[in-house]
């Protein structure tokens, strides 16, 4: 078997700077890599952990497809994944999905290329028509994680998300508000048509009628999200509360209500999908749904493992728990 060792003799080079051509982990002279690449060619090296998957047919990788700047808690879910897998004997395998169709083929297509045992991945809007399919297909174990899709055919696991969006606008209606806006995240996403649909069985529960001028897109980002509350406010019939669909368009609703001087919890209630580290920090504090996160990345790595050791296992769907956090800015205790 040919090792790092035979090409840096080849190259004439150390074996660190073979690793760092390999990995891509530092920048080389271009004189030199272009050596090493030759010795890669010349001796046929593959990489210890591919070659000891021709051996073993498995690399003890797995790839995680996430976005890393879609929003600022899949940093926290990444690093339960990443704990999971290194408790597991396995090494993590990363790949940045961008939230974008073609990036995120991209990166499935890169992990693929590492010849990873399985792959988790936190699907984009458009997933169901694009890596889904390809990855059934090569038949490669997979789980997805926070982004559920209906299909009954591949493992997943996420929050329980139209129940929590429910209990939060039946919280607002229990203390006595009665025009409850919802802004809404990406369109195209599970949890976006879950939490939506979260929010009209609360207005149903509360005995409230739906009114399509109170759910306006916040596109799961802030800016957006600030636009869509002052559209709210300019209603002629504004809402008393709002719910922010999740962490990332809660800020921008609170950055808003600062900016036109509505104080949170008096002149409007607001609420959250998603619990932030600052949610008790601000004044007043933010009342959230907290998502297992931990749990969520712990669940998915081991649902992999059993998919991997086990092909022909029925896949399973895994909705955990949410936690209502109780604070202040529904206007309670104010």
């Amino acid at each position: 078997m040919v090792t790092m060792k035979d090409v840096a003799e080849l190259a004439g080079v150390s074996i660190t700077t073979v690793s760092h051509v390999v990995n891509s982990t530092r920048s080389v002279a271009p004189e030199t890599k272009a050596r090493v690449l030759a010795a890669v060619e010349r001796t046929g090296y593959t990489g210890d952990a591919i070659a000891r998957s021709l051996v073993t047919g498995g690399t003890r990788t797995l790839g995680v497809a996430i976005s890393l700047v879609a929003n600022p808690y899949f940093a926290e879910l990444l690093r339960s994944i990443e704990h999971e897998i290194t408790r597991s004997g396995y090494t993590l395998v990363l790949a940045d999905t961008h939230d974008e169709p073609e990036a995120e083929q991209s990166a499935v297509r890169t992990l693929r290329s590492r010849r990873v045992d399985g792959l988790i991945l936190t699907p984009s809007p458009r997933a169901s028509g694009t890596v889904l399919p390809e990855l059934k297909s090569l038949g490669i174990p997979i789980v997805l994680v926070d982004r559920l899709t209906t299909a009954q055919d591949v493992d997943q696991v996420g929050p329980e998300n139209i129940y929590a969006t429910s209990g939060l606008v039946q919280h607002l209606a229990s203390v006595g508000h009665r025009r409850i806006a919802m802004i809404s995240g990406t369109e195209g996403l599970a949890t976006t048509t879950e939490r939506v649909l979260g929010y009209r069985l609360g207005l149903g529960r509360a005995k409230l009628t739906w009114d399509e001028s109170l759910v306006v897109p916040g596109e799961s980002a802030a800016d957006p999200a600030a636009l869509a509350l002052g559209k709210l406010l300019e209603l002629p019939s504004p809402p008393t509360a709002v719910v922010a669909a999740n962490n990332t368009m809660l800020s921008g609703v609170l950055h808003e209500c600062r900016r036109r001087g509505v104080r949170v919890g008096r002149d409007l209630a607001v609420v959250g999908y998603d619990e932030v580290e600052w949610a008790d920090l601000v004044d007043p504090p933010v009342t959230t749904v907290a998502q297992p996160i931990a749990e969520m990345g712990r669940t998915a790595v081991r649902m992999l493992l059993e998919r991997i050791a086990d092909p022909s296992r029925k896949p399973q769907t895994a909705r955990l728990a949410t936690t209502l956090m109780h604070r202040n800015s529904c206007g309670c205790g104010l």
